[in-house]
């Protein structure tokens, strides 16, 4: 039998009643600072890295004031940090040259800021904005096709499906949800199918599938994982 949207759901709910967001953060520019620093790197690595950055940088001003240089050094545990850097400073200068110095509140407007995409665009309308939005990173986008919701490789595909899958005013939660199952339940090399709720209607389910099947889902759905990143 297929999964509904209200059986994933109350899945969902049964398994993370209260979900929120891991990354530690005081304002709504450091949000946005913090899920920059999250692209391919852990939410438990960007909290211990912003835990020191956020003792002397804190604002627009100050990333704006910081050279290059400095910043790289301080994020340079999250990876990639040339360009994390190079677009945290840009923003910066934008948000304040452009937006008063505070975090444009609308989805186009945040989409004009260096480094932001479509998921982070929606994690700062849902996170920091209370707006309804459902963020498709990594996790979402594994674990929507993993439950069969979804069969695509594109974010923006993903989002839109799931947008019209689920009602809107559950999107907001339902991200952090899906994000937490596949982070600790739904993990991409070792799903853990049999302390799964879903098991038993979950088309990539392990459960009482024979071996070389099993083998076969689970290359598809980590090809799909892998190229999401």
């Amino acid at each position: 039998m297929k999964l509904d949207s209200k059986s994933v759901m109350e899945g969902l709910d049964k398994m993370y009643p209260n979900p929120k967001c891991e990354l530690e953060y005081e304002t709504p520019f450091q949000l946005l600072v913090a899920v920059i620093l999250s692209a391919q790197c852990t939410d438990k690595r960007v909290n211990m890295v912003t835990d020191e950055l956020f003792k002397t940088c804190k604002t627009p001003e100050d990333f704006v004031k910081i050279s290059q240089e400095e910043l790289e050094n301080k994020i340079h545990s999250c990876g990639f940090y040339h360009n994390k850097a190079k677009s945290i400073k840009s923003a910066s200068a934008d948000i304040i040259e452009r937006f008063g110095g505070k975090v444009p509140e609308k989805f186009d407007d945040l989409l004009t800021l260096a480094g932001v995409g479509r998921k982070t665009a929606n994690v700062m309308l849902s996170e920091a904005f209370s707006g309804d939005a459902i963020a498709v990173d990594t996790h979402v986008l594994k674990v929507s096709n993993r439950l069969g919701i979804v069969k695509t490789e594109s974010p923006y595909e993903c989002e839109m499906k799931l947008q019209k899958f689920f009602p809107k005013d559950k999107w907001s939660k339902l991200h952090y949800q899906m994000v937490l199952f596949g982070r600790y339940t739904c993990k991409a090399q070792k799903p853990e199918c049999e302390n799964c709720i879903f098991s038993a209607q979950c088309p990539s389910s392990k459960v009482g599938v024979p071996t070389a099947e099993k083998e076969k889902k689970m290359k598809v759905c980590s090809k799909i994982a892998k190229n999401s990143k």
